[in-house]
């Protein structure tokens, strides 16, 4: 992706192929009746998306066996994705999972990158502790060296898309700091507690007792995790903040659609202007966190880290208040309806709240970037 013309033309080809796939394939219906099945494995679509698209390496680059696309690639991909509903472990897999692998030089990364293309592994970021809510540095999991290799022990959290991993990259702390590793799920001493989440994804405690690794499943140096972490955090907070323009953008239409259709008083009551008044607000909102979203991912790739922190709390701050503006606004202009299991705007709306405080409600990214605007003063 040489110049900003041919990466327009192929982020607008990814979307549109990626977008026509879903129409054929993640129905509302669909979706419903795949994660109904998808306990341990992630419903069928996942493979389309590398068998039959081969857009798992969009954002990879080259010299790991992608397309070069970067954050944009990412951004493109979770808007599409949001607009369709699809529950895939896009965002554990390819963004927080592949971004920290493709960091990492080595054969272990580059075996389990060329299977994560081919859909043939899905990774799941196992960081979050009981404890720990929104602190990136609270790691209790303890990581101890044995023989050539080391001992892992610790609780982690609502590790989403777990159910479904093959593999997971694991936070740990030592006397050196934190680290990373990769655990494949069959390791002995890990046991999962998976259950479904409200948006229709998956998720699990997972427990690590005296689990026994080798020395190569260590990623980078034992003690230098928490920028990576830190970056990777980042990376899947934009993510979701395009995924969230995607949820957003089907919730407008939708409403929109029904407003047109529904009558009072013999009128559509898209005709009242109180409701014409919230849907401009709705809109406004929308918009601002999609420009800020696409702004922010523009630079977040060569960004240093207090740019990157401030940039992209900044951009979670407004795609979370603009997913309550347009969630809440969905929900009452549709009334009751909106609430129902069998119309899709209830589906959306809970997405988009979830999305809300989804790595850090509004107030911990206010909080985030008033005390880095501080340190720089």
């Amino acid at each position: 992706m040489s110049t900003l013309t041919e990466q327009d033309e192929t982020l607008a080809m990814l979307r549109d192929s990626l977008a026509r796939y879903l129409d054929d394939n993640h129905g509302f219906e669909q979706r419903l009746y795949a994660l109904r099945k998808a306990d341990d494995a992630p419903p069928p679509f996942w493979q389309g998306l590398a068998s039959e698209l081969d857009l798992l390496g969009a954002a990879l680059p080259e010299s790991r066996g992608g397309l070069g696309g970067g954050m944009a690639a990412h951004l493109a991909m979770m808007e599409t994705l949001g607009g369709a509903l699809a529950a895939e472990p896009y965002l554990s897999t390819m963004v927080i999972g592949a971004g920290l692998l493709q960091r990492h030089p080595g054969a272990q990364a580059d075996a389990l990158l060329k299977r994560i293309v081919a859909g043939q592994a899905v990774l799941a970021f196992a960081h979050g502790e009981p404890q720990s809510r929104h602190d990136r540095a609270d790691v209790q999991t303890e990581l101890a060296r044995e023989g050539n290799g080391f001992r892992l022990n610790g609780r982690k959290a609502v590790v989403h898309a777990a159910p479904w991993a093959s593999h997971f990259i694991v936070s740990a702390r030592s006397g050196a700091g934190l680290s990373l590793l990769v655990v494949p799920r069959e390791t002995a001493g890990v046991r999962l507690r998976a259950y479904p989440t409200r948006d229709g994804g998956r998720a699990a405690d997972i427990a690590f007792d005296d689990v026994r690794l080798p020395a190569e499943a260590l990623l980078g140096a034992e003690g230098s995790a928490l920028p990576q972490i830190e970056r990777a955090l980042d990376e899947a907070t934009l993510a979701v903040c395009a995924e969230s323009i995607g949820v957003m953008r089907r919730l407008m239409s939708d409403t929109l659609d029904y407003v047109r259709q529904r009558k009072q008083f013999g009128v559509p009551i898209s005709s009242f202007q109180v409701l014409q008044h919230r849907l401009a607000d709705m809109h406004m909102a929308l918009e601002q966190a999609a420009a800020l979203t696409a702004s922010v991912g523009e630079h977040v790739d060569t960004a240093d880290h207090n740019e990157r922190a401030r940039a992209v709390s900044s951009a979670k701050v407004a795609a979370a208040k603009a997913c309550k503006a347009v969630g809440q606004g969905a929900v009452q202009l549709h009334g009751g309806m909106g609430m129902t299991e069998e119309l899709a705007v209830g589906h959306y709306v809970r997405r988009a709240t979830l999305i809300e405080g989804q790595f850090g409600p509004p107030a911990w990214h206010l909080r985030r970037v008033a005390k880095l605007r501080q340190a720089a003063t």
